[in-house]
């Protein structure tokens, strides 16, 4: 196929894998992905800037000024460190000629293409629940409407912004909502009963409501069984807490738990084996309250059954997750090779693709890949809730 073609058709080839991804990813579109468009390679990292807060003083006239504050934000790093293609397709030259001619034309391969990738983006995003601390229910079994409740309630409690609230849950949970009157009754629903003609539950309790089989399944550790505790000494704004257990026990990544003395809930980050002995974990986030006698502060896992299996949910705020997006650079050797190669970002999603064609032996192959980053970089603007068991 000639050059000149090629460079016609790309862009549209291009465009239409945007808009396909636009469409198959939910939580790209409902987190924060403000954080620019220059080129890069994989292993780029970006710093984020969280605010901290700020005191209250009264005001006292003086004739000397006053200092300001020295209140720095603190700053989370996304590493761009997930680069990811699909397997290359060939499409007919029938195919590009219609692409040239219907802009509404849309390859199967294409969309094929990027199913995988927007699934990818999805999982991806969904793998940093386990970051997160703050849960409404601990039995996956009965997911209800209080849990719902009790997910703003945290919410609240951690200063999360009312706007740009989202509420992700599986298909399974979101059958269940619509079978009950709260989410699907005309006559106590202000949408008129939207819910119960479109099957689309919309806005309830001050989330928008969006429905994903790309919820993660979690397995909690066995923690549980046994007493554990604080074992040493630790600072406000520690991310590791030192735990001792009486026997030995696992943790795994997601966990969540109390402190005695402290309504904060917390996450371990890692998997981790408890001994009888001191162990250090990694929490998210970082310490609230500090633990200032080693040895009395009691530790209370959630869920209370030892490796209970759940499917989680999050209610969440877009500014608790963070997605970043480049588009990747095309290097001095792939264009000696031959290859051509083209970026575009998405103006709606800010997703970015790179397509590239390569000639073979008498056939040409087409391949997407995309480079970015996830992270929880306000875990106490979301929420973790269990809402199916499997």
């Amino acid at each position: 196929m000639a050059a000149n073609t090629l460079s016609n058709i790309m862009p549209k080839i291009l465009a239409k894998g945007l808009l396909a991804l636009r469409e198959r990813c939910v939580l790209p579109g409902l987190v924060n992905m403000d954080y620019g468009n220059e080129a890069a390679q994989k292993g780029t990292t970006i710093d984020v800037p969280i605010s901290t807060a700020i005191a209250v003083a009264a005001v006292t006239p003086s004739n000397v000024f006053e200092a300001p504050g020295g209140a720095t934000p603190d700053l989370v790093q996304i590493s761009l460190d997930k680069w990811y293609k699909n397997t290359p397709f060939h499409l007919t030259d029938k195919e590009l000629t219609e692409v040239d001619r219907n802009r509404d034309f849309m390859p199967m391969q294409v969309s094929e293409a990027v199913r995988g990738i927007a699934n990818q983006v999805n999982q991806d995003i969904f793998a940093t629940y386990t970051d997160v601390g703050n849960l409404a229910n601990e039995d996956a079994a009965t997911f209800a409407v209080s849990h719902i409740v009790e997910a703003r309630k945290l919410l609240n409690m951690g200063g999360c912004p009312n706007d740009n609230r989202a509420f992700v849950i599986n298909h399974e949970a979101e059958a269940t909502l619509l079978g009950t009157a709260d989410f699907s009754a005309a006559n106590t629903n202000a949408d008129g009963g939207q819910a119960r003609r479109e099957g689309d539950i919309g806005r309830k309790y001050g989330f928008n409501w969006w429905a994903d089989d790309d919820c993660p399944l979690h397995t909690g550790g066995t923690a549980i069984n046994g007493a554990s505790e604080c074992a040493a000494d630790t600072a406000i704004g520690s991310r590791t807490l030192s735990v001792t257990h009486d026997g030995s026990e696992s943790i795994k990544a997601g966990d969540s738990f109390t402190i005695a003395g402290d309504s904060t809930y917390y996450a371990a980050t890692a998997n981790a084996s408890l001994v009888a002995g001191d162990v250090t974990i990694s929490i998210s986030p970082a310490l609230k309250v500090a633990v200032t006698a080693a040895g009395a502060a009691a530790i209370t896992w959630h869920p209370n059954v030892a490796s209970d299996t759940g499917r989680v949910g999050l209610a969440f705020h877009r500014d608790a997750f963070a997605l970043a997006t480049r588009p990747l650079m095309a290097s001095a050797t792939d264009l000696a090779m031959g290859s051509n190669m083209m970026s575009m970002t998405d103006p709606v999603s800010g997703l970015s693709l790179r397509l590239e064609v390569q000639r073979q032996y008498k056939q040409t192959t087409w391949e997407f890949d995309i480079l970015y980053g996830t992270k929880c970089v306000r875990p106490e603007y979301a929420c973790k809730v269990y809402t199916s068991a499997s």
